[in-house]
């Protein structure tokens, strides 16, 4: 009986001193961050809610934008950095690598803003996204554009086209990234009742979890 009473209590302090083990800043993020990889139902939850309220996409956009993230969350890939602790208080810095979403919403926007008949209802669909034919198509009349103007259309990208057939393109340029992109994200943390806990993580943060954060 003495010796079962041991080995119990062996076992309850060698569990207790993993758990504690387990109780750091870095397994937390390490843990957040699986999250995504695993596509948690809890990750995908926040994705649906998102997407659910989005007014400019139709089913069917949203249906495709959402295997579009499914499919950036389970390539996502991480490396802590560095972890600091002082008292109650951590931070852990991480350096992620997602597919580059956001250099081909950018240039899905700028030839939108130089194309936009090609957007109209009624117009063809026949969008060229070839670079060398747009190059082409558009020599013959740069002499004659004004150059303010041009420079002004490509600054003015603080706000995201609604077109239904722009976001069509846009969804189709995505499908087709298999470019990635590293980021660096600093977690902020802090011990309650013994345990340590994520912060809320920022928008910008969120967008590079993403992919989707523009410099």
């Amino acid at each position: 009986m003495k010796k079962l009473l041991c080995i119990l209590s062996l076992s309850l302090l060698l569990f207790t001193g993993c758990s504690n083990m387990m109780n750091t800043p870095t397994e937390r993020v390490e843990e957040f961050l699986g999250k995504y990889q695993s596509m948690d139902s809890e990750v995908l939850a926040q994705l649906d809610s998102v997407i659910s309220s989005d007014t400019t996409m139709s089913d069917e956009q949203k249906k495709e934008y959402r295997a579009l993230m499914e499919k950036q969350y389970q390539n996502l890939s991480y490396k802590i950095t560095n972890e600091e602790i002082d008292g109650d208080n951590a931070t852990v810095d991480v350096e992620i690598e997602v597919f580059d979403y956001a250099t081909s919403v950018a240039e899905s926007r700028k030839y939108y803003e130089e194309n936009k008949d090609e957007f109209k209802e009624g117009a063809e669909a026949t969008i060229d996204t070839d670079d060398d034919v747009k190059n082409d198509n558009d020599a013959d009349d740069a002499e004659d554009s004004n150059e303010e103007d041009k420079d002004d259309t490509k600054k003015d990208t603080t706000t995201e086209p609604e077109d239904s057939k722009y976001i069509d393109y846009k969804i189709k340029q995505l499908k087709d990234v298999t470019d990635k992109v590293k980021y660096e994200i600093t977690f902020n943390l802090t011990k309650e009742n013994g345990k340590w806990k994520i912060e809320d993580i920022s928008d910008m943060d969120r967008q590079k979890l993403h992919g989707l954060y523009e410099d």
